[in-house]
């Protein structure tokens, strides 16, 4: 299966396309791709235009956008993708709102004849629409990075009612067209101007543009369709993940109106700080000190890695303060690829502050087959 094209290439900007560049990029595209633009290939431009779709919806969203930024159109494996859903219908525009491209919607009626909903002026009966998506924020310490872990969390989020199924309705009543408007959402009204007869359409004021009304609501929901609850779900965090990451779970949202899809959770994943080791991109670091025999002659040290095993590293005899050792592929795994990064640590080499007789005799006797200055012998009160 083909991947999908890049956003930014849908849009025919470039990847540093400020908000503005973006929403002029869409205006032109949405215009010239929309079906009813198209009626001689309409399945092609139904096509291009949900790609056209999709691609803004991304990019102009700042945290789906930094989520593409960083996996790509495909999302990364085991995350959720980072696309959106989209919101185009066969009828249009259900569900998104023209009036954020300012004159855009009155261009468009006049194009289209008024075909649109959403615009400023008018709203076409709506239908089902995605519920809201969420965000959650989550702590894990380093080592639950580095390995991967499984976490419950606990959160409220609106639920479709349990009693009326999400009509709204007291169960065993029905949800009714709306007498004003006929069902449609809409009242349409003539006038007779000195330019002729004018049509102006305009939201139905009983039933809110929903085309429906509920004159026995739920007592549970109280005819909203859902009721909020506290919910508990476990979240596995990918062994890899960096600190600020965000693991998507779709369908993890709030409840969707008029049974529309459930909304997504975003989970925003913070890293606490290590005693020991810092990470950079996917290597890990750390300081480990070792005495001046070692540094001196040379030694076989173990290595503390982050998931508790040892690896034996040996330093050559003279090594200096500062030096560094890599251990390979013992670092942060990719969350998509079978990559790792490394282990590297720096050797610190530590002075005694304190030294038996014994030892100072035979530091000092060193020093004098290395031609050294004796060193300074410590005098007492009366010299």
């Amino acid at each position: 299966m083909a991947g999908k094209r890049d956003f930014y290439e849908v849009l025919g900007v470039d990847k540093n396309a400020t908000e503005d560049e973006l929403k002029k990029a869409y205006r032109k595209l949405a215009k010239k791709y929309h079906p009813d633009a198209n009626p001689d290939n309409k399945k092609e431009a139904e096509a291009k235009f949900k790609e056209v779709n999709e691609a803004y919806e991304t990019l102009s969203n700042p945290e789906k956008r930094r989520m593409y930024d960083q996996f790509g159109p495909d999302g990364p494996q085991g995350f959720g993708g980072a696309g959106g859903s989209g919101f185009y219908s066969s009828s249009g525009f259900d569900g998104f709102n023209m009036g954020d491209f300012g004159d855009l919607g009155d261009i468009f009626s006049s194009f289209f004849g008024g075909g649109f909903g959403g615009g400023r002026t008018s709203r076409t009966k709506s239908g089902p629409t995605k519920g809201a998506s969420l965000r959650y924020d989550i702590e894990i310490t380093f080592e639950e990075a580095f390995l991967g872990v499984e976490k419950e969390i606990n959160f409220s989020r609106e639920e479709t009612c349990s009693s009326c199924h999400g009509t709204g309705a007291k169960p065993g009543t029905k949800v009714e067209n709306c007498s004003m408007c006929g069902g449609t959402g809409q009242i349409t009204q003539t006038q007779t101007t000195i330019l002729g007869q004018m049509q102006t359409t305009r939201t139905c004021p009983n039933c809110h543009g929903e085309g429906k009304v509920i004159k026995e609501p739920c007592e549970n929901c109280r005819g909203k369709g859902r009721v909020k609850k506290a919910t508990k779900i476990k979240v596995k965090i990918p062994a890899g993940i960096d600190d600020n990451q965000t693991v998507i779970l779709r369908g993890e949202g709030a409840a969707g109106h008029k049974g529309g899809e459930k909304g997504d959770l975003f989970i925003t994943v913070h890293i606490k700080k290590h005693s020991i080791y810092t990470r950079k991109q996917n290597n890990v670091y750390c300081e480990i000190p070792v005495t001046i025999t070692q540094a001196t002659l040379g030694a076989n040290l173990e290595i503390p890695m982050v998931d508790g095993s040892k690896e034996m590293c040996r330093i050559p005899e003279g090594t200096q303060t500062d030096t560094k050792f890599r251990i390979k592929g013992k670092g942060f795994k990719n969350p998509n690829s079978n990559y790792a990064g490394d282990f590297i640590f720096t050797v610190i080499v530590k002075t005694p502050k304190r030294l038996t007789k014994e030892q100072r005799d035979l530091l000092e006797q060193l020093a004098k087959t290395m031609n050294e200055q004796p060193p300074v012998k410590k005098r007492g009160i009366f010299g």
